[in-house]
């Protein structure tokens, strides 16, 4: 992810103290940093790292009325006439500030990362895939209840089509036919048992991920934070007690917007009163907008400042695992022979040898990665059966709705005959 993507920005005034006075501009928010812009000159008076701030508090006295202050090591920075309003800056920060702090890219990250090896890195790749495999699996599996509910209920009507024939039979045949009492007797017991699978399948789904919000209702200045759960039938809104906002199925969302990799809205359209829709702003969006393009595929829409974000996922996601498998089987052959090149050494000069060299994996990580790429072979193996038994509901479904379509044809015919 772009660590320069500006997430927000807001005008304000900035207390330099060298000068002992205000100055006007634009208090920025990156993903890692807080930066402040002077309008008149473009100075960049403002620039340090989220992890490097000790507090964020609402301040006020007789000179510096309705101020938000940020302590940044032993240096306190005063920001004052915020806009649209000093809350809406204040939760956006403090919610950014607590995430990169929970993060592994906070205190410390920057040092760290700089003794990360290749194996460290690779394991962090194969865990996201692991992981976004996961989530998948989730979707396939709760797709495949629905499908079973949607063949259970084909069967049920098919049940009903048989009992609405007799009964057309019965009132077909003339009326001395003897045997028209008891020609439809039999199939009529199944009601109740279904409604309870549907239900306890309902009951059943479980949570794909759940990542902390800042929530703007339809056009409203003021943001309150909360969570955002997606499920597999559809996202919830909660605040930060837990209770629902508002629950949208996934028949419900008529729209999703991606503003920025960091900034979705989600909206569900009526004819007649206002459409209900939500901004939601979080660290942990980065996470979640991949499942919710898997989810509403066409109903997503990536904005200017988000298509970076898209264009740097939408390889094919076969050429991803293969070059995640390559890459990873290639390293662990360099560990299993040390002394052998995975390409040979013919043709290549001393950069490349000492390259090599460093792309070397431990044994430790090198056990890890074998278990995780077991686990990511597990799971493709899982979801390739799950979408093939899919496909093969789905021609069952299409065969028993142009059958019952038929069926249907003729009973209308049958019924206009008697009337």
């Amino acid at each position: 992810m772009n660590e320069d993507i500006r997430i927000h920005s807001w005008p304000c005034s900035y207390y330099l103290d060298t000068n002992k006075q205000w100055v006007s501009g634009r208090l920025s928010l990156t993903p890692v940093a807080i930066k402040f812009t002077a309008d008149k000159t473009g100075e960049l008076l403002v620039n340090f790292h989220l992890s490097s701030i000790g507090e964020i508090k609402k301040e006020s006295s007789n000179l510096i009325f309705s101020s938000l202050t940020i302590l940044e090591k032993n240096t306190k920075h005063w920001f004052s006439s915020l806009q649209p309003n000093r809350n809406v800056v204040f939760n956006i920060l403090e919610h950014f500030w607590r995430e990169q702090l929970l993060s592994s890219q906070g205190a410390g990250a920057e040092a760290a990362a700089l003794q990360s090896t290749k194996g460290k890195e690779l394991t962090g790749l194969l865990t996201g895939s692991q992981k976004r495999l996961e989530d998948t699996a989730k979707v396939l599996h709760y797709q495949g209840e629905q499908f079973d509910n949607i063949m259970k209920g084909l069967n049920k009507i098919e049940g009903d089509m048989d009992v609405a024939d007799r009964l057309l039979t019965e009132l077909e045949s003339p009326s001395w036919w003897p045997f028209s009492s008891k020609l439809w007797k039999a199939p009529l017991e199944a009601k109740p048992k279904e409604t309870a699978t549907v239900s306890d399948s309902k009951n059943q789904e479980g949570i794909i991920i759940r990542i902390p919000v800042i929530i703007t209702h339809r056009t409203d200045s003021n943001v309150k934070p909360g969570k955002l759960t997606l499920f597999a039938s559809g996202l919830e809104i909660s605040d930060c007690n837990s209770q629902v906002i508002h629950r949208f199925e996934s028949k419900d969302v008529d729209d999703i917007r991606v503003h920025t990799p960091y900034e979705i809205s989600v909206r569900q359209r009526f004819i007649g009163k206002p459409d209900t829709s939500y901004r939601l702003l979080s660290a942990k969006m980065p996470e979640a907008i991949p499942i919710l393009e898997m989810q509403f595929s066409k109903k997503i829409q990536f904005l200017e400042d988000a298509l970076g974000f898209v264009g740097a996922r939408k390889s094919p996601q076969v050429d991803l695992g293969t070059s995640i498998w390559q890459a990873a089987t290639g390293l662990l052959g360099g560990v299993a022979q040390p002394g052998s090149p995975v390409g040979g050494r013919e043709g290549m000069d001393n950069d490349q040898v000492q390259l090599q060299k460093q792309e070397k994996v431990s044994q430790e990580e090198a056990k890890e990665l074998k278990q995780i790429l077991k686990k990511l072979k597990g799971l493709a193996l899982e979801a390739e059966a799950e979408l093939e038994r899919q496909d093969e509901a789905l021609d069952s479904i299409t065969t028993s709705v142009d059958r019952a379509t038929l069926n249907i044809d003729k009973q209308n015919r049958r019924i206009k005959k008697l009337t």
